[in-house]
């Protein structure tokens, strides 16, 4: 992926990257607007290619944590309305991490 095409600064990443259960993790949409495709298409690429993931690496949200990051994230008021749970993919390392 070449820097054009990232969809977010590194100030915007940083707020997208949420401690859930313990986990430094960024919510499916948000993967999704990043790499420019829909949520589903994203979705349907990580079932395609689930050996890549390791098992404890990605889960969907509960309810409540659906609840509590809506509440607690601006930017994901469109998800209080969505039937499905979103799913959460994690991070081994900070993405924006400088390396030395």
């Amino acid at each position: 992926m070449s820097e054009a095409s990232v969809r977010f600064d590194g100030d915007a990443l940083r707020q997208r990257i949420l401690v859930l259960r313990g986990e430094r993790v960024m919510i499916d949409g948000d993967l999704a607007e990043l790499y420019g495709v829909t949520t589903k298409r994203f979705n349907e690429q990580v079932k395609r290619n689930l050996e890549r993931f390791p098992v404890d690496f990605m889960f969907h949200l509960t309810a409540e944590e659906k609840a509590e990051v809506v509440a607690n994230c601006d930017h994901l008021t469109k998800l209080k309305f969505s039937p499905h749970l979103p799913r959460t993919i994690g991070f081994v390392v900070d993405p924006l991490e400088k390396k030395e």
